[in-house]
């Protein structure tokens, strides 16, 4: 793999396993414009790279991720939620939602096995991110957050898709339609991460062990379990994806939105009125 400087991420390689941490450029490693466009491009190189044969998802610092980084995007955001915003902004900001859903595919479609290491939080747009991990692992002081809901978005890059598979219909909805925060022992005991370690510095020496388990097994077969795995359920996360995309891109502007981005930097409580 060439090396390079990325914006939002580091990439280190050692034994044959790589990896990749979120370094921000936003507060808690929020997902800006480079994360976006980064995430692909870094991971459709480790697919190509024959020296690299699993992978650790990682962030830096106290958390994993905040999420989308709302100030950072609110410029793509902003036509599609302007007076008047008819067919041309919505196509653009369709084709935004496909381009993101791209990237966080990137992750997801990588012939090499991906083992994320979650610490503090995992909101919103970084739990679409680790949904698209083969295996999740998490510090005892890790918090998850379908948090959409609380921003009047519904959830587009990849969590309502993937989750199904990981925790179950029932968990899911309760997690998606009430915005709430899960602790890690919550997390492992509905089946969202595999396993809760002490701390950050142990739950990433844990994923690093499992990516070296991986590495050390026949590539070519690995990558044929994960081919086989993902197979019988790649149609339905594509479809699901493929109508989010179009539901928000045609509901998404609304007042509520608005108020709840208002709510966010006013650090005041939200007051929804359903239009």
């Amino acid at each position: 793999m060439t090396e390079q400087t990325w914006n939002a991420f580091s990439v280190e390689h050692k034994d044959h396993v790589a990896q990749v941490t979120l370094i921000g450029p936003g507060k808690g490693n929020a997902q800006g414009p480079d994360f976006w466009r980064e995430l692909p491009l870094i991971f459709a190189e480790l697919d190509a790279d024959p020296e690299v044969r699993a992978v650790v998802l990682a962030g830096s610092g106290k958390h994993f991720s905040f999420g989308l980084d709302l100030a950072a995007m609110a410029p793509m955001m902003a036509p599609v939620l302007g007076d008047k915003a008819q067919a041309a902004p919505r196509t653009a900001f369709h084709e935004d939602i496909k381009s993101m859903q791209r990237s966080i595919n990137a992750v997801a479609d990588c012939r090499k096995p991906v083992v994320a290491a979650i610490q503090g939080w995992c909101i919103g747009g970084a739990l679409d991110l680790v949904t698209a991990a083969d295996i999740r692992y998490a510090s005892a002081d890790a918090k998850f957050s379908i948090r959409e809901v609380k921003v009047a978005i519904v959830a587009d890059m990849g969590t309502l898709a993937r989750l199904p598979a990981i925790i179950g219909d029932g968990h899911l909805r309760e997690l998606a339609l009430t915005g709430k925060d899960i602790d890690a022992a919550r997390a492992e005991k509905i089946g969202l991460v595999n396993d809760v370690f002490a701390d950050a510095d142990a739950v990433l020496a844990a994923a690093h062990a499992t990516a070296a388990e991986i590495a050390a097994n026949p590539p070519l077969v690995v990558h044929g379990i994960k081919d086989v795995l993902d197979h019988g359920r790649s149609a339905a996360v594509d479809d699901s994806l493929r109508y989010v995309a179009v539901w928000n891109a045609a509901f998404l502007p609304s007042e509520d939105i608005g108020e709840a981005m208002g709510a966010v930097f006013a650090k005041r409580a939200p007051e929804f009125k359903g239009r």
